[in-house]
């Protein structure tokens, strides 16, 4: 049984998010242009893999 459920856009809920701003939590909807369009350029941020180490992490 392999059914795949498609909705319209009109049957869709919309979904609110939230990010954390200064100390606190604020949707994204709630901004003004220029924050909506900083927060659209962000990017998350990933550690490189390194398999050297820097010297200041604890070697366990």
């Amino acid at each position: 049984m392999n059914k795949t459920i498609e909705l319209k856009d009109e049957e869709r809920t919309r979904c609110e998010v939230w990010t954390r701003v200064m100390g606190y939590h604020r949707p994204i909807s709630a901004f003004n242009p220029g924050k909506q369009a900083e927060q659209a350029e962000r990017l998350c941020y990933q550690e490189p893999l390194s398999s050297k180490t820097d010297g200041l992490t604890p070697q366990l």
